[in-house]
């Protein structure tokens, strides 16, 4: 489970706290530390294989070497918060205006970022209430919610619950979600030519 540090703190103080090198991992929440909760090997499947799909669709559309899905990384949203996605695409050609990525691998700047992904493990009210909240206030154009396993609430991916893929696009400044379930091809406002079924995602947390 997630567990929560109890101090707050800002989110420069996360950083200097930050272990530079541990097994676990943390997120600041509303100025809370927060140790996330280690990933399970269905969970790192999931994550391991959109990586290799999303990292073909970016030679596929001629972006190699111009966009880029860094090992890690820390978003820093407008709150004191301070969140390391599961996947993110950068855009290599805004970075130049992200003055804290290239000593502290932070990205404050919406347009540095093409497609953030969250893979949903039991910290699933994360992922679709505050992450959500925050990365659109934040201006990411698209956001992932892969649910494989069905742990969010029924109100996000049905009644009876089933595995199901959000993406969150931004329009005028709010999220509209299309959900992708068994049989449904992903479409992706980022990668309009992605060739890649829930299916085949949902198959690999199995």
């Amino acid at each position: 489970m997630t567990q929560a540090l109890p101090k707050q703190i800002t989110f420069d103080e996360f950083i200097e706290w930050l272990p530079e090198s541990s097994e676990v991992r943390y997120e600041l929440h509303d100025g809370v530390i927060v140790e996330m909760p280690k990933p399970t090997g269905q969970h790192s499947n999931v994550t391991g294989f959109l990586i290799e799909e999303l990292v073909l669709a970016i030679i596929q559309i001629g972006k190699r070497g111009i966009w880029t899905i860094p090992r890690e990384s820390i978003v820093k949203p407008t709150s004191e918060s301070g969140y390391e996605p599961d996947i993110i695409v950068l855009n290599q050609q805004a970075l130049s205006s992200e003055h804290r990525w290239e000593n502290e691998s932070i990205i404050e700047n919406a347009a540095s970022v093409k497609l953030i992904v969250e893979v949903v493990s039991s910290n699933r009210r994360i992922d679709y209430y505050k992450k959500r909240a925050d990365y659109e206030e934040m201006g990411i154009p698209e956001y992932w919610i892969v649910d494989y396993a069905a742990l969010g609430g029924r109100a996000f991916i049905g009644n009876p619950k089933q595995p199901t893929i959000s993406v969150c696009q931004l329009v005028e400044g709010e999220y509209q979600v299309s959900q992708f379930r068994q049989g449904s091809r992903i479409q992706s406002p980022t990668f309009p030519e992605l060739n890649l079924t829930a299916d085949q995602v949902f198959r690999v947390g199995r």
